[in-house]
């Protein structure tokens, strides 16, 4: 029999001031907040305390020896702290999930699960750090005043167009880590699925055209990320058309993506830009028209990655398309940005890397093309998150890449 979950704040379990929700009802009727209640995660010590002895090494007068050792090298803080070992989950709570700005606490839950999923699938410890602020200044400063703490920044659930700045400003400033998962997490997983489809159909990256929906953090990180690793030609939608040189309405971020993107010179609507397109990437939400999926070029991939409603349903998908991805977990080919972060960071902090390379990024995406190997398939274009060899193999080609890129210190 379960234990009874009892809140001593709920009495006896009657509604409250004039009717309220009880606080336990939540667990009874919904296994999600039984899950979350009291929180996912807490710190464990990894040393004992049970006599003095212990607690005057662990604490004073012992603690000092190593404190004035740091002080004296700083660089000791790596090998006498958690430092090397931990990464901050950073957010303000603007663009959580599909829920939007929903603020600093509401995000907590997300943050917390991005934790676990660190420690579960990378061996990271990560400590959730929600901020009760929106200003770039504000947001960049506290990070920098935090950063001594920490072995790297991710970056969680900022919205768009800052997070480019954040994230400009923080790399610029730290020597560590700093890492905006919602863009490149997305974007590696992206281009591992997509080597592995052209793959199967025998064709490479240089001879698709791409077609992406979602002219925000993930979309543009996708379009660099593909055109650096050598894409044939990529055009990114937003809600008014094809990003072009010609338009005038474009954000600085937005100018910049169009000097890089679209060598066809294509404009006009997503459903115009798909007319023979090889690739379709969604991630932006919306629905796609079957009309402009059927209008593809022959062997097209669908990579429909907006949760819970696909912008292409991939039983529509699959009639016109030789591979089909999706966001979701009860499809096939789930683009899922845990195959990436965990290994990017315990690769980087193993080898305490100042930052994170285009290159570290890339060799994250041909590690994970590298475990599908010859069990390559239409319905296996990407590795389950839950596959043991993930992490591992991401976690030593960042290592690698880092190395070879100058960029690590050990």
């Amino acid at each position: 029999m379960a234990a009874e979950i009892v809140n001593p704040r709920s009495g006896s379990g009657a509604a409250q001031d004039g009717g309220a929700e009880p606080l336990d009802s939540f667990d009874a009727f919904d296994p999600a907040f039984a899950l979350h209640r009291g929180g996912k995660m807490a710190v464990q010590a990894t040393v004992p305390v049970r006599d003095k002895d212990d607690l005057s090494l662990a604490y004073t007068p012992g603690v000092a020896k190593v404190c004035s050792a740091i002080a004296e090298q700083p660089e000791l803080v790596h090998d006498y702290t958690w430092k090397s070992s931990v990464v901050a989950v950073v957010t303000d709570g603007t663009a959580v999930l599909g829920l939007g700005d929903i603020g600093p606490e509401a995000s907590l839950p997300v943050m917390e699960g991005k934790a676990i999923l660190f420690k579960q699938f990378g061996g990271v410890d990560a400590v959730p750090i929600a901020l009760d602020c929106t200003g770039v200044d504000e947001i960049v400063e506290t990070v920098v005043r935090l950063a001594p703490s920490f072995g790297g920044v991710n970056l969680e659930d900022i919205s768009a167009p800052r997070c480019f700045e954040i994230e400009r400003r923080l790399q610029e400033r730290l020597d560590i880590p700093v890492f905006h998962d919602d863009q490149h997490g997305t974007a590696v997983v992206t281009l591992a699925a997509l080597r592995n489809a052209a793959r199967l159909t025998g064709r490479t990256l240089g001879q698709l055209r791409a077609v992406i929906s979602g002219a925000g953090a993930a979309g543009i990180a996708i379009a660099k990320m593909l055109i650096e690793a050598g894409i044939g030609d990529v055009a990114v939608a937003d809600r008014k058309g094809v990003v072009s040189r010609e338009r005038e309405d474009l954000t600085p971020v937005k100018r910049e993506l169009a000097a890089l993107s679209n060598k066809a010179g294509l404009s006009g609507s997503l459903e115009s830009a798909l007319a023979g397109a090889d690739v379709f990437i969604g991630v932006s939400g919306g629905t796609v028209p079957e009309t402009a999926v059927a209008s593809m070029a022959d062997g097209a991939f669908v990579f429909a990655m907006a949760n819970p409603n696909p912008e292409v349903h991939p039983e529509v998908a699959h009639k016109y398309a030789a591979v089909v991805a999706t966001g979701r977990s009860d499809f096939p080919n789930q683009i899922n940005n845990v195959l990436a972060f965990p290994g990017i960071f315990a690769g980087a902090l193993q080898v305490r890397a100042s930052r994170i390379t285009e290159g570290m990024k890339i060799a994250a995406a041909e590690a994970l093309v590298a475990v599908v190997g010859d069990d390559l398939a239409a319905d296996y274009v990407i590795p389950s998150p839950f596959d043991e060899r993930v992490a591992p193999a991401v976690t030593a080609a960042v290592a690698a890449a880092a190395r070879a890129e100058g960029v690590a210190r050990r």
